[in-house]
């Protein structure tokens, strides 16, 4: 088992800056992928940003440019820096760890979100 903690949502202003983090604790030996995903009332969640073991990183389009994911694996803990924030990223973001067997994916976690609100 594998949990996941995450920390640093909040309320801030358009064209603002937020640093999420996510402390993974339990058997995280056996992740192989971690990432970040966001969900609205409206839209089903989606994919933020993910980071292998091998800090290879993808990224939604929408955030391509403005956020940054990383991770310090001497804290078991991952990272999402938000810039240049908009309306349209406010959301619930949720930590995920996933293991892989080879190319098969096998199983995953999840955090319980924290809220993240762009506003003026």
């Amino acid at each position: 088992q594998v949990q996941l903690a995450e920390s640093g949502g909040g309320l801030v202003q358009p064209g603002g800056s937020l640093r999420l983090s996510c402390k993974a604790s339990g058997s995280i030996f056996s992740i192989n992928v971690m990432g970040w995903y966001r969900q609205t009332p409206r839209n089903p969640r989606e994919l933020v940003a993910t980071i292998t073991n091998d800090e290879k990183t993808t990224y939604a389009d929408s955030v391509k440019g403005r956020f940054s994911i990383s991770r310090d694996n001497a804290k078991n803990t991952m990272y999402l820096q938000m810039n240049s924030l908009k309306p349209e990223d406010t959301a619930v973001y949720y930590c995920n760890a996933e293991h892989w067997a080879g190319d098969k994916y096998e199983y995953d976690y999840w955090g319980e979100g924290t809220q993240v609100t762009v506003s003026s």
